[in-house]
């Protein structure tokens, strides 16, 4: 079974240092980052902020490592971590998906 892991950071730096720990980690196979325009309420007031959102392919079992690793090197005091199931995908990508994220094991490139 895998999973996409969808992520908030407040910017490239954090994100691209996040993505990194989390592919070295094994934690997932790959994290896709783009810029994006956030609208939303805290502390009582609307903000508007640009963002970075990451997109993460791992395994359903390896979720919970990846929040847990998240949580510790974000800098939100509530970091936007979801995640969701996925039914289907190319076959071969998930193939690979699943060898980048075995813990211990070294994979085939691309």
């Amino acid at each position: 079974m895998f999973s996409v892991v969808y992520i908030i950071c407040r910017d490239m730096e954090e994100a691209s240092r996040i993505a990194r720990a989390l592919v070295e980690e094994r934690l997932v196979a790959c994290a896709n980052c783009d810029v994006v325009r956030s609208v939303y309420r805290w502390g009582g007031r609307i903000e508007e902020d640009s963002e970075v959102s990451m997109v993460c392919k791992t395994t359903t079992d390896r979720v919970p490592e990846v929040v847990k690793r998240v949580k510790e090197m974000h800098s939100y005091e509530l970091p936007c971590i979801t995640w969701w199931s996925l039914d289907g995908g190319y076959q071969p990508y998930l193939d690979w998906v699943r060898e980048e994220t075995l813990p211990g094991h070294e994979a085939k490139g691309r």
